[in-house]
């Protein structure tokens, strides 16, 4: 039986990241913000359309680090509806989370319930954008500006998208990227912090966090981490990214194929098409109402397993429940949140998926109704 995995990286071809990688041998040079680092950081910025990005080992990074040198104290406003990452370098940072319910339909923060959540103990407000959904960014802006709240987005899902014609990595006082091997654009493992010229003192800040607190050979003046790429990641994000546009069209194809299976059928909750949101197509999310469609999402996800098909319960469980947090937040405050991650499956999607298995994917789905 053909196993098909929840995703698959993408990736170029043996011989172009052999020659990117090939004066590697002569320099010798393997890190510490070598020559492919900075060319890729430059890349990004004209592809990303931001002012600035500071390139981190991984995502996590790049949002623990940017907490950091934001220096902030408090209370922190985000969403349970996200990965571990999140709520985690958020609690690392000796914070406090405060969970926000999500919108029923875009599983983004439901800034209806934002304002409330503020306290004179906030200091910032952590959205995040979900399975390629963007935030309300208006909004969040407007609430953030009339209570003096820093905005850092977990951008992780929306590489290479645009809002209002403008780069996603723009909005924001802070975004970060994850460049990790599943999502639409990779380079291995790493991540990106992007900010505006305004922010320079918070660039240098985070410069001395990612590295040690180096500022010279001779001169350490601050105390750091170590969250520095190497130089094989930033070549493979060099080779991905002029792939990346291709890799985005090829998924466009498959979502599309997805939704004329799937699209009305009852009991079945698709992901929305959002107004003035150039999409990545970064997954395709099913929330699934077994009172209507006749099976529950876990009978899904083990009839798909039967067939070697790895679907996702992405995510499932909210970081407001995780072991490691054992009864310290209040879970009714989330109900939403609560009654999508307990219905959500994401499908199989990465580039390369053929419509076939798109179609073997929906005939068992659709086979599981009731």
């Amino acid at each position: 039986m053909k196993k098909i995995l929840v995703t698959q990286s993408s990736m170029p071809s043996l011989d172009e990241y052999v020659e990117e990688i090939k004066d590697m041998w002569d320099t010798h040079w393997l890190t510490n913000m070598g020559p492919k680092h900075k060319k890729f950081q430059e890349e990004l910025i004209q592809y990303l359309g931001v002012e600035n990005i500071d390139l981190m080992t991984n995502g996590h990074m790049a949002l623990e680090l940017s907490l950091q040198a934001l220096n902030l104290s408090g209370e922190v406003i985000t969403t349970p509806f996200t990965f571990a990452s999140t709520t985690h370098a958020i609690v690392r940072n000796g914070l406090d989370p405060v969970f926000c319910d999500i919108d029923p339909v875009t599983y983004t923060m439901d800034t209806t319930k934002l304002e409330s959540l503020i306290t004179d103990k906030t200091c910032a407000i952590m959205p995040v954008h979900v399975y390629g959904n963007v935030c309300n960014i208006e909004e969040i802006d407007r609430i953030a500006k009339k209570y003096g709240l820093k905005v850092i987005y977990d951008a992780a899902h929306t590489f290479g998208e645009t809002y209002k014609g403008k780069g996603i990595g723009s909005y924001g006082d802070v975004s970060c990227f994850s460049f990790h091997a599943t999502k639409v654009f990779n380079s291995i493992e790493g991540g990106a912090v992007c900010f505006g010229d305004d922010l320079k003192d918070f660039g240098l800040d985070l410069y001395r966090l990612k590295n040690f607190g180096i500022r010279g050979t001779e001169v350490v003046d601050a105390v750091g981490a170590n969250a520095k790429m190497n130089e094989f990641c930033a070549a493979m994000g060099i080779c991905n990214l002029r792939h990346v546009d291709e890799e985005i069209e090829k998924r466009r194809v498959v979502v599309e194929r997805y939704r004329s299976h799937l699209e009305g059928v009852e009991g079945l909750q698709l992901n929305p098409i959002q107004k003035d949101v150039k999409p990545n197509y970064a997954y395709f999310p099913v929330v699934f109402d077994d009172k209507v469609f006749g099976a529950t999402r876990n009978e899904v996800f083990e009839k798909l397993a039967e067939h070697g098909i790895g679907a996702r319960k992405y995510f499932y469980p909210l970081t407001n429940s995780f072991e490691c947090f054992h009864g310290k937040y209040d879970l009714d405050k989330t109900p939403v949140a609560r009654h999508i991650s307990n219905r959500v499956l994401t499908l199989p999607l990465y580039a390369d998926l053929s419509l076939e298995d798109v179609n073997r994917i929906c005939d068992i789905v659709l086979k599981c109704r009731g």
